[in-house]
């Protein structure tokens, strides 16, 4: 049917609908995340079922990147390891990958602004978001005592600063591009350790030292999915875009005023410099609700009349609670 009507394989619109209905259903024997897990792999089958599907995602394998696109699309489908969020991009631009998996902000840490930077002169849209739970593992084959250095990327050692502070004050921190290239280089020297996930340890046949060292019992990162078309709306969406503005006073205040105007609930907002001029500045913003909605397609259109660029990068299915 999809084929005969030219439409994606993937439908983020359809899946969250299908995600939101099981976690409204109550079970005494499954909860509602075994529920999802359950129908993850059997909508990932029947993707792969009616095209090989590839997902490009920043790697390498055993990556928080690689582990938050399992969670999202299974097991059935294909995947590429990139090296760079730039070459997510680039796969997913060349039609090498149908999908691309980038991360954008961490919960402790803030924003990835190079995931950022990418989008002010790509043409591809985001499709769907992933909320995904860090949980950061301290990994080496030799002892606590004996450990001399630690490997991970900057981002991790700060996510983990009190734990290493508390344990391992005098360590030497080395910065890594994957916290997956941190576990294969402490499984290649003698009193060396990394951070990465449980997976990381597996594949690399290092010992878990510790568990669960990040500092917040609540650290998450949000990862996007990016492709060439908008979604459905589902009536629980959010849209993301980037302006632009005049160098004049208030000319912020006055970009958000059409958000004000019709009541829109702005989600986000994240600043970058253009690199193009000192003191120019490209702002992020993401609003609840869909492109095609009346009330964002009308702000959305006086806030173009009110800045020098403005780019709707996507609107997509925003995550639903119970």
């Amino acid at each position: 049917m999809k084929a005969e009507k030219g439409s994606e394989t993937y439908a983020p619109d359809r899946e969250s609908e299908v995600y939101y209905r099981l976690s409204q259903l109550s079970s005494k024997y499954l909860p509602p995340e075994a529920l999802k897990a359950i129908y993850r792999e059997v909508m990932s089958a029947t993707l792969a079922l009616e095209r090989p599907l590839k997902i490009a995602y920043l790697g390498p394998e055993a990556t928080f990147t690689h582990l938050a696109s399992l969670s999202k699309f299974g097991s059935s489908v294909g995947y590429t390891s990139c090296a760079s969020i730039s070459d997510v991009f680039t796969e997913v631009e060349k039609k090498q990958a149908d999908y691309g998996v980038v991360p954008i902000e961490n919960s402790t840490e803030g924003a990835v602004s190079h995931t950022l930077d990418m989008f002010i002169d790509s043409d591809l849209k985001i499709c769907s978001e992933i909320i995904f739970d860090i949980s950061h593992c301290l990994m080496s084959n030799s002892q606590l005592s004996y450990i001399k250095r630690i490997y991970s990327k900057p981002e991790v050692f700060g996510q983990c600063r009190r734990w290493l502070e508390m344990h391992l004050p005098r360590v030497e921190l080395l910065d890594t591009a994957s916290t997956t290239l941190a576990a294969k280089r402490a499984s290649q020297e003698d009193g060396s350790a990394a951070i990465a996930s449980k997976l990381a340890a597996t594949v690399y046949n290092l010992k878990l030292i510790a568990e669960g060292i990040e500092d917040s019992s609540h650290n998450r990162t949000r990862f996007l999915v990016i492709g060439k078309q908008f979604p459905k709306a589902t009536g629980k969406d959010k849209t993301s875009i980037v302006v632009s503005i005049k160098d004049r006073m208030g000319a912020l205040a006055d970009l958000l005023e059409p958000t004000r105007a019709h009541k829109l609930n702005m989600t986000k907002i994240e600043s970058r410099p253009s690199k193009k001029k000192a003191w120019d500045y490209y702002f992020f913003i993401d609003l609840e609700g869909h492109i095609e909605d009346p009330n964002v397609k009308s702000a959305i259109h006086e806030m173009e009349e009110r800045v020098r660029f403005l780019k709707v990068l996507g609107s997509y299915p925003a995550l639903r609670e119970k």
